[in-house]
């Protein structure tokens, strides 16, 4: 048995080099804000729920996710005690790529609804308290998109073409691509067109799947369109967006070829570049006009910490989804140095930290967490090991008291409440990521994390359909696996020790406790025993972790209000679980 040293709470001086911090301060000292409103926005602490939309709830009977479906489930997610609702795109799209291929901005996918019923949505989800963020894709559309296709059946060089990144091939024929950027989902990131004349001709960009032309943000056109699209969705109610692949839109004009063994200081020639923070001062003065500001969120993957702060400034997003915690591995050292520089670096623009474990494009955290390499890597979906979800699930209700205690934003992705894992045995027919068909499978591709949700019953589909009959409609991605019978929402809601319950009781407690409600005080660590983390939220809330192989004696002069799993006999911490504790 370990414990805390003298069974007190002690603080903890270590930090980051103050010279780091420093240098983020003096790169950004124009957008310093002094000091904050008297009250916090409410996306600097809102705990946002993540819908993936065809995976979510059918409510029309056909199999697939909708806007019905999440119409008839807002009373679930109002008493999970969540604030907000982020919709994967529900916009018009062929579905290349699970509708990040968008045809239409301003519509809805058919399959999902009409403008009506989200207009119906939004106005809901306000009447229980409920914000509403729609997801927007900037970087590419749909090979469908009208621009697109005038631009397919237009003149090279023609105003058509310029929304896009048309170019003419290497080589004497021109039947090279115009350089050697790789597509993100495998593959080659160009494809040659056929002109209307018949014969063989440019190339147009798409970092993504083919059927996703890369947008060419030096246009002007391009850059009014989205801000009248961004308008369109205000207008009726949207209180923000999530910005896919959000450092992607602007490119090297020259189209320099990628470099693999260049300077990582300096400049990529399709990722972060400068000139792409205009774009999003343009669309934080948009957001700010209105009378309730709307919220920015961005898709920031980025390693450098520095350049990931830029995105934040005053000018441009409220917030960014913090990737390093979500691929960090389940190790105390590791994690703790992750949430300080989160802190550290978020702390000189006043922007919230964000707190994420799961999305739809990364293996969920159960398995990660019961899999002997527990980070998340895109190269390495399978960990490389078998899974033990027994442990995964132990260190995933840990982890879920972790984040939900740290100062900021959360975001929880569907499904991660009731403890479901990454559906591993797909059948190569059931597949319908494009990862997976343009890596030949080498790629598993993200559709185990985007399982339809159990919701009732003992069987398949369990309850996803609206529509009730002995043989009810086959979901989009049949693949539920039986098991899951036990982690029905409604299975989950008699019993007292699941998941569901414990998020339940976890979010209702981080509204109520003092210490655990708002972001900017940040957070005190206490000194604990190795591969422990305790910190101090306000004048009395105490999360502890413990990570180690031993269980551990809690703090003296604390009272128990919350613990992931069940403490020893003797009152000891087991590994691998967490306490939030009130301190006298």
């Amino acid at each position: 048995m370990t414990s805390f040293p003298d069974a007190s709470l002690r603080s903890d001086a270590d930090s980051i080099a103050d010279s780091i911090a420093d240098s983020i301060a003096d790169s950004i000292a124009d957008g310093i804000v002094e000091a904050g409103p008297p009250a916090e926005p409410w996306w600097h602490t809102a705990v946002t729920y993540q819908v993936y939309v065809r995976s979510f709830a059918d409510g029309n009977g056909d199999g697939v996710g909708d806007l019905r479906g999440i119409r008839d489930r807002l009373d679930y997610l109002a008493s999970l005690g969540v604030d907000a609702v982020w919709l994967n795109p529900c916009f018009p799209s062929p579905m290349a790529d699970a509708g990040y291929d968008i045809a239409d901005y301003r519509d809805i996918e058919p399959a999902f609804g009409t403008l009506a019923e989200m207009d119906a949505l939004i106005a809901e989800a306000h009447q229980r308290g409920l914000k509403i963020l729609l997801d927007i894709v900037p970087n590419h559309c749909s090979d469908r998109h009208p621009m697109f296709q005038e631009a397919l059946a237009a003149e090279p060089d023609s105003a058509a073409r310029s929304w896009f990144w048309f170019r003419p091939g290497r080589g004497p024929d021109g039947g090279e691509p115009p350089n050697n950027w790789q597509s993100l989902f495998g593959g080659p990131a160009w494809t040659r067109v056929t002109e209307p004349d018949g014969k063989p001709g440019q190339w147009y960009l798409h970092l993504f799947a083919s059927e996703q032309p890369d947008f060419n943000w030096e246009n002007a056109a391009v850059r009014e369109d989205f801000a009248e699209t961004l308008r369109f969705w205000f207008d009726r109610g949207a209180d923000g967006f999530r910005i896919d692949s959000a450092v992607l839109l602007v490119k090297d004009p020259l189209l320099s070829d990628l470099d693999p063994d260049a300077d990582p200081d300096s400049p990529h020639p399709y990722s972060d570049r400068d000139g792409i923070h205009e774009i999003y001062q343009q669309w934080r003065a948009i957001a700010d006009s209105y009378r309730e500001p709307r919220a920015l969120l961005g898709e920031v993957w980025l390693a450098d910490p520095q350049r990931f702060a830029l995105y934040l400034r005053p000018s441009e997003m409220h917030a960014a989804f913090n990737f390093p915690f979500l691929q960090c591995a389940w190790d105390g050292k590791d994690l703790r140095q992750v949430i300080d520089q989160t802190m550290r670096f978020h702390r000189p623009v006043a922007a919230p930290a964000t707190w994420v474990l799961s999305n739809h494009d990364v293996t969920r955290h159960v398995t990660r967490y019961g899999s002997a390499d527990t980070r998340f890597d895109f190269d390495d979906r399978d960990h490389g090991s078998p899974v033990d979800l027994e442990l995964g699930t132990r260190r995933a209700r840990a982890a879920a008291l972790l984040y939900l205690a740290l100062p900021g934003g959360a975001y929880l992705y569907q499904g991660e409440e009731l403890g479901l894992w990454e559906v591993k045995d797909i059948p190569a027919e059931r597949r319908d990521d494009p990862m997976w068909r343009r890596t030949n499978g080498q790629n598993p591709g993200r559709d185990g994390c985007r399982v339809p949700l159990p919701w009732t019953g003992q069987t398949p589909p369990f309850g996803f359909s609206a529509v009730s009959s002995p043989q009810p409609p086959e979901p989009w991605l049949p693949v539920q696996p039986a098991a899951w019978s036990a982690y029905t929402v409604e299975a989950e809601l008699r019993d007292p020790d699941s998941m569901l319950r414990l998020y339940r009781s976890a979010l209702t407690l981080r509204r109520s406790e003092p210490g655990l409600r708002g972001s900017r005080d940040g957070l005190r660590w206490l000194e604990s025993p190795e591969q422990v983390l305790a910190f101090q939220r306000g004048d009395e809330d105490v999360c502890v972790v413990n990570l180690s192989a031993e269980p551990i004696a809690l703090p003296a002069r604390a009272t128990t209000l919350l613990t992931s799993g069940s403490l020893t006999d003797d009152g000891l911490l087991p590994p691998d679980c967490a306490a939030w504790l009130r301190v006298s």
